[in-house]
């Protein structure tokens, strides 16, 4: 069988039956793709059946070298044939440690041979893989380094897949983290994976690292992914791995903005602008007319589904939460004196029911003034008396404490309105999204010198007299602002001139 298995990466390299396939890596920010990763595939009939298996024959038969400028420089082709150059975008290609700490491959890789591509080291990203060992550390470092100064970009790949990973990102110090798709995998339901991640995100802000999320395939995984603060993803979910360069789909794109968009929403409130809608949920949900014996199967298999909502014509008709169920069929006689009756016969018909655009402040408060035995029951979220979804009591309280921390933390204490954080944000966010926008600076005019003839205490009083009144103008701005001291910023969502806020200006004067 070896003999077999050498004879077709002989023939596999020989014949250079080697063909690139891309996978977007997309930004989480605004849906825009970033680069690609190049993947090879073999194109003919062979012994070798996949891309793990070929690289691993390679390593054996001492060929790897062979098999790696031959990946590479089909990598460089197709991405020359398939982007309109010079090459606009990242190109992420995979480098074996050892081949890359060759001096075959420092002669060979070099910006003579990028310019035949018209493409420049700036755009090329060695992936290391961390499953790969690397025994001359301090080599291996010099190596990187060299790479570094020539201008190419380092990312760590399969973060998270091996024991040495912390150890390999320190020596390395990467402009890019991927994280293993195990570590992505289920990780919306899965606590463990979530704070592994969410602490990776905070060590990338540390380090101006970049995190790449691998094997996003779901929008539960996605959601999960963009809400943590990874930047960059990668997967089936976005697209798979194609010959042809290709846009990511509309309705991928527009899921991305979406999700930004209440995330921005939630992160940059408090408790009182919030609106239920944006913690709701897609829920499990039956017609009043299903057997209680075949619901109570669906919520015991499912450990994450807590209850369901039985819905009739698109309105919600009643609750059934998995330990009521549970209790109802219980007993010596319960679950034969249950099992083939209708659902509607045992839901509970007294429910908390909300519009979508409720405050969570106020669906907090209402929860809480439920009776014991349904305080912890199910919330259900409707538009237009329409079910669009349900909100546990968990994630309730849960974005509460968020809120009100990030409140704390991101708004200004004197005037409660956002502060340079989010300011910051806000006017990225506008700079990605808005097509028509003005940006006004305000302050009060001589304040310096009344601060001095009265005191801080009354000049604290004017700044919040003056965001008082621009909350009173709220509904004709986009945004407002407090930098600091008697500075303010607003974001109007189309173009205006001073004149637009002489309203303001009298509105003052009268006060």
């Amino acid at each position: 069988m070896s003999d077999k298995i050498k004879e077709a990466l002989d023939y596999v390299i020989e014949n250079k039956k080697i063909k690139t396939v891309f996978q977007p890596i997309v930004s989480l920010r605004d849906g825009s793709i970033y680069g690609h990763e190049a993947l090879s595939r073999i194109t003919c009939e062979s012994e070798i059946k996949n891309p793990d298996m070929l690289f691993s024959a390679a390593i054996k038969y001492n060929c790897l070298w062979q098999l790696e400028l031959l990946c590479r420089t089909k990598a460089l082709e197709a991405a020359f044939i398939f982007m309109i150059p010079p090459y606009s975008k990242k190109l992420f290609i995979n480098v074996n440690p050892c081949t890359m700490h060759d001096e075959t491959f420092k002669s060979g890789f070099t910006k003579e041979f990028l310019k035949q591509y018209n493409i420049d080291p700036k755009s090329i990203i060695f992936e290391i893989t961390e499953r790969n060992v690397i025994t001359d550390i301090s080599s291996f470092k010099s190596t990187i380094s060299y790479y570094k100064n020539q201008d190419y970009s380092i990312a760590i790949d399969d973060a998270g897949s091996g024991y040495s990973g912390l150890n390999l990102i320190s020596d390395v110090n990467p402009h890019f983290i991927k994280l293993d798709m195990n570590l992505i995998r289920g990780i919306s339901k899965d606590r463990l994976k979530f704070s592994l991640v969410k602490g990776m995100v905070e060590f990338s802000k540390a380090s101006n690292i970049s995190i790449i999320a691998e094997g996003i395939e779901t929008l539960d995984e996605l959601e999960t992914i963009i809400n943590l603060g990874v930047q960059y993803g990668q997967g089936y979910y976005f697209q798979k791995p194609e010959e042809e360069i290709r846009d990511i789909d509309n309705s991928v794109l527009k899921s991305i903005i979406e999700i930004n968009s209440r995330k921005n929403h939630i992160s940059n409130g408090v408790t009182s602008n919030i609106y239920i809608k944006n913690l709701a949920k897609a829920a499990y949900v039956v017609s009043p007319d299903e057997k209680v014996n075949i619901v109570y199967e669906n919520i015991i298999r499912n450990d994450d589904c807590q209850g369901l909502c039985v819905v009739n014509n698109d309105k919600p008709i009643g609750i059934v939460t998995k330990e009521k169920i549970a209790l109802k069929l219980s007993g010596n006689y319960g679950y034969s004196l249950y099992k083939n009756k209708c659902i509607s016969d045992i839901m509970d018909k007294e429910f908390l029911n909300v519009e979508h655009d409720t405050p969570i402040n106020i669906v907090s408060n209402s929860a809480m003034e439920r009776n014991n035995d349904k305080l912890y029951d199910l919330i259900v979220v409707t538009e237009n008396n329409k079910f669009i979804g349900t909100v546990t009591i968990k994630d309730l309280l849960q974005k509460t404490t968020e809120l009100e921390v990030s409140a704390a933390k991101h708004q200004n204490p004197l005037s409660g309105l956002p502060g340079n954080i989010v300011i910051e944000q806000t006017l990225n966010q506008v700079l990605l999204n808005f097509s028509e926008y003005s940006v006004a600076y305000l302050d009060i005019d001589n304040f310096k010198a009344y601060n001095d003839v009265y005191g801080f205490e009354k000049g604290d009083r004017v700044i919040k007299l003056l965001s008082d009144v621009l909350r009173k103008h709220s509904d004709d701005f986009h945004f407002i602002g407090h930098v600091g001291g008697d500075d303010f910023v607003i974001v109007v969502d189309k173009c205006v001139c001073s004149k637009y806020f002489e309203n303001i200006k009298n509105k003052k004067r009268r006060l």
